[in-house]
């Protein structure tokens, strides 16, 4: 057994003392600001003329939310120990973060949103000083949406080393040929610019031939194919679209911190992000069981409560306890960054993306059956949340390829 699982510091989760009041004024303002305009927010956007586009109304009503959160100091918390951001722990962070999950608008009301959140923890890491003014500022202040291009259709990209995406340096430029899809955020009118990973060589190390370029959205050659949907919806004006690159030429100074060395800057943001979606998840758990427990107490059956029926009332058991081993869980991946650092706390990140999202489901699919058939109606969340928290089982990289992690190293095995 390593010192991954034996470090005592490892079992300190508490919230640090600077962070608590950090903590009941994000809960604040969520209620407060957030949660009265959501409704207003999803009415604007019904029946607009153009699905890509946000209706007149929309953003100007997000806007307020994130005024009054900026007037708060309430503001790009998910940057760990970064004079840009809070300077919050991982451990920090991820409590604020299960409180985002409850709420779909909270995260982008503190420009804390996916993919933008992991975009600019690279920029802020690894960028130049022009990278950073001509992106991560603009970022960082709200202004404009980023996207991640990674994933491609025609091969297994759940193993990077795959990317067949071409760069190929033509004096000062990069030229870019190939296809992304299920690329998130691309479809939004405010998304200014992506980060691609590329194949930019086929010598050495098979970890050391891709690199990450910006790529700003209206650079000629970049082809918007189409949406992609997810459970039948293409999730519109953000979506999840389908790119192809045809001889897009952008500076060579777009690359990140050299050739070769996108590997090594997955490191930097995949950790982090996969916290942040792992915490949020758990926050739309906790909504399945209020409507699960609401449901059940609210409805009789055969003489009885549906609560009392079958096994549900040993269901809702069941998902608090669920619930909160995957809470202890997270916390204790998010401290292992903060310890180990991202890379030697893979191992716990990995363990957190296999149990979380398939525990989720599981909640919810058990509030959807309790519901009976206006569980997958529009009647409640539930079946959204349902189809939200399914997709993050392949968004992350699969199960199987976060088993064959933790699987290793519990093995030895490389």
């Amino acid at each position: 057994m390593t010192i991954i699982f034996t470090n005592p510091e490892m079992n300190d989760l508490r919230m640090s003392e600077k962070a608590r009041p950090l903590f009941d004024a994000v809960v604040r303002h969520i209620n407060d600001n957030v949660v009265p305009i959501a409704e207003e927010f999803e009415e604007l956007g019904k029946g607009r003329a153009d699905r890509w586009s946000w209706a007149p109304g929309q953003l100007e009503l997000l806007q307020t939310a994130k005024d009054k959160a900026k007037a708060a100091g309430l503001w790009n918390f998910f940057l760990p120990n970064a004079e840009t951001g809070e300077g919050l722990s991982n451990l920090d962070y991820a409590y604020i973060a299960a409180e985002l999950g409850k709420v779909p608008l909270a995260s982008e009301s503190l420009n804390c949103s996916a993919p933008d959140t992991g975009n600019m923890e690279v920029l802020e890491r690894v960028g130049t000083n022009e990278q950073k003014q001509h992106w991560l500022e603009p970022l960082l202040a709200g202004e404009i949406r980023s996207a991640y291009a990674m994933t491609e259709p025609d091969v297994a990209s759940s193993d990077a080393k795959n990317i067949r995406t071409r760069a190929v340096r033509d004096g000062k430029d990069w030229v870019i040929n190939g296809e992304k899809f299920y690329i998130s955020g691309a479809g939004d009118p405010r998304c200014k610019v992506m980060i691609v990973m590329v194949r930019t060589s086929d010598d050495g190390p098979a970890s050391s031939q891709q690199s990450q370029i910006l790529v700003p959205m209206d650079t000629p050659g970049v082809k918007i194919l189409g949406p992609m949907h997810v459970f039948s919806e293409d999730h519109a004006p953000r979506g999840h679209m389908h790119l192809r690159f045809e001889n897009v030429r952008v500076p060579y100074e777009n690359i990140l911190l050299g050739e070769g060395r996108g590997f090594e800057i997955s490191q930097v943001r995949l950790g982090p992000g996969r916290i942040h979606h792992c915490m949020r998840t758990i926050g739309k758990a906790e909504i399945a069981l209020d409507y699960m427990v609401k449901r059940g107490n609210s409805r009789e059956a055969f003489g009885r409560p549906l609560i009392m029926l079958g096994k549900n009332l040993e269901l809702i058991a069941r998902a608090r306890i669920e619930i909160e081993a995957m809470r202890l869980m997270v916390l204790k991946a998010a401290k292992a960054m903060d310890v180990l650092g991202n890379r030697e706390a893979r191992v716990w990140v990995s363990m957190v993306k296999a149990m979380v999202p398939e525990k989720t489901c599981q909640i919810i699919d058990q509030a959807i059956q309790i519901h009976g058939a206006a569980g997958i109606s529009q009647w409640t969340p539930l079946a959204e949340l349902y189809a939200d928290v399914r997709h993050l089982r392949f968004a992350d990289g699969p199960d199987e390829v976060h088993h064959m992690v933790v699987g290793r190293h519990e093995t030895g095995l490389h």
